[in-house]
């Protein structure tokens, strides 16, 4: 494969719609050409890590254990106050930049969504070319790192390859060092950090909630949508992705599905729910609003809830094994520059190209913050 390389680890298609396909007619039917259209072209099928969907029946003292492990900064502990405090970039190479470098392919692994529209996906305009607003980023990391860009496309990643994470398997890919980085809008969470280090964040965002919209002329409190994160969930389902801030919120017993009256469904990908609200078999999706915004626009039979889930933001940052600080502090120069120059900055081009027709109004990347 020339150019940069394209892996998939643990790759599976979604089961099909069983029993609730009844429901919501109108927005279903419609919704199920979406799901094959993405299948055929914007998305490739979902990376599974083994453990399938599962509905979630656990004792109250199980849930409160996944929420606090993987809650954000509102549920940390006096020691992680600011996960999302990072360390300053500096010149140093370090042992990582060293290994990486001498590497004899002189590709830096990194681990990423290929589900994710806008994001990290293969771009049917494109030739199924691997494009978004992650993808962007992993390419100038390798470039920092390598140092060398060539004139045509292929040139241009010669130094990455691409290595498709299932999203409960993100830690896990670092810590085997099966991938160098990953580069796949993770959340900085205090229970995250003390597995993998992270960059400065590089974007901003909170949980919300993906629904159908309304079916015209639908009746009954079991056809209409859910309208907020609270009543109108009782009794519906609601899919979110394994291992993610979304469950621990799903499983907060303050307010939680439990406390709603609700069920969830928990599944290796964020594709994976996406397909499932659209075949009906489940009545919305708790993600990231940043997720949620591009799902949105890939199907125009959902809407995204307004209302903000989390009350405090979330930030994406780049993740690396560990032990490898001053690869963490290459990352963050990359970042710097990326930031440099307001409105005219890189970031703001990228987000602009990729993100900007989905999430209006956002003037910048997070503040950031370091800790040495």
């Amino acid at each position: 494969m020339t150019g940069a390389e394209m892996r998939t680890e643990g790759e599976g298609a979604p089961r099909g719609a069983a029993g609730r396909g009844g429901r919501r007619r109108t927005v279903t039917l419609s919704a199920v050409g979406c799901a094959l259209a993405a299948a055929a072209g914007l998305l490739v099928p979902a990376a599974f890590d083994g453990q399938g969907d599962r509905q979630r029946d656990d004792t109250a003292s199980g849930k409160r254990a996944a929420a606090e492990r993987f809650a954000p900064r509102a549920a940390t502990t006096a020691s992680c106050d600011h996960p999302e405090q990072s360390l300053r970039p500096t010149g140093e190479a370090g042992p990582a930049m060293q290994r990486l470098k001498k590497r004899q392919d002189k590709k830096l692994r990194v681990g990423v969504d290929l589900n994710s529209f806008k994001w990290g996906y293969r771009d049917p305009t494109r030739d199924d070319k691997i494009a978004g607003f992650d993808i962007d980023l992993a390419r100038a990391i390798a470039k920092e790192v390598y140092g060398e860009e060539g004139e045509t496309e292929e040139e241009k990643e010669k130094h990455v390859t691409f290595i498709a994470i299932p999203t409960s398997q993100r830690t896990k890919a670092l810590a085997t060092r099966r991938v160098d980085v990953i580069v796949r809008t993770m959340t900085i969470t205090c229970e995250r950090a003390e597995e993998v280090a992270f960059s400065a964040p590089y974007f901003e965002t909170y949980q919300q909630l993906l629904v159908p919209k309304e079916a015209e002329g639908a009746g009954g409190a079991e056809d209409s949508p859910a309208t907020s994160y609270g009543p109108s969930l009782k009794g519906k389902t609601v899919c979110a992705a394994n291992r993610t801030t979304a469950q621990a919120v799903l499983d907060d017993p303050a307010k939680g599905t439990e406390k709603l009256g609700a069920k969830q469904l928990i599944v290796p990908n964020q594709l994976d729910c996406l397909v499932r609200l659209q075949l009906g078999e489940v009545d919305a999706i708790l993600t990231d609003g940043a997720l949620a915004a591009s799902q949105a626009a890939q199907d125009p039979t959902l809407e995204l809830v307004e209302e903000k889930v989390s009350p405090e933001p979330e930030y994406y940052g780049v993740a690396v094994n560990k032990d490898d600080t001053d690869l963490v502090r290459t990352v963050n120069k990359v970042l710097e520059d990326y930031s440099r120059g307001g409105e005219r900055s890189l970031w703001m081009q990228k987000y602009q190209y990729w993100l900007q027709e989905q999430l209006p109004k956002i003037t910048g990347p997070p503040a950031v913050q370091y800790r040495d």
